[in-house]
């Protein structure tokens, strides 16, 4: 089952401080951070719970540029032991379903070369890799 966040409680915070480390070494988002990602315009939390339990995650952002509307999946993190289920691609499912409505044209991502599975479902989704220099300048 795929649930928008709107409130965060101690259960949200819970599963994120678990998923989080599984993705990256960023410390995982305090309360106040998640409820100002919930709250935030043009933001979408998503999770996916299996009996109850949160297994998976992923941020959506929709974004308006001179140039027309954009959506972006981030931080999209599915628990170790629930992977290969159909989670991760249930979520991005989801997340592409909101874009689509809010008149997004299309849905960036990203996705380091090590996480192959994770690769391999966007290409199989139907993502294509774009040829372009992504460039990241540390704050």
């Amino acid at each position: 089952m795929i649930e928008c966040i709107t409130v965060v409680d101690r259960e949200i915070v819970e599963a994120f401080a678990r998923l989080v480390p599984q993705l990256s070494t960023a410390p995982p988002p305090t309360e106040h951070e998640l409820a100002e990602i919930a709250g935030a315009p043009g933001s979408t939390l998503l999770v996916a719970r299996e009996g109850g339990t949160i297994i998976g995650a992923l941020a959506l952002t929709i974004y308006r540029t001179p140039t027309g509307l954009h959506a972006r999946i981030d931080d999209v993190v599915v628990e170790t032991a629930a992977r290969g289920k159909g989670i991760g691609e249930a979520l991005s499912h989801e997340a592409i379903r909101i874009a689509r409505v809010a008149g997004a044209k299309a849905v960036s991502l990203t996705s380091h070369p090590s996480r192959e599975a994770a690769n391999r479902l966007y290409q199989r989704m139907g993502f294509q890799r774009r040829e372009t220099n992504v460039y990241h300048y540390k704050l």
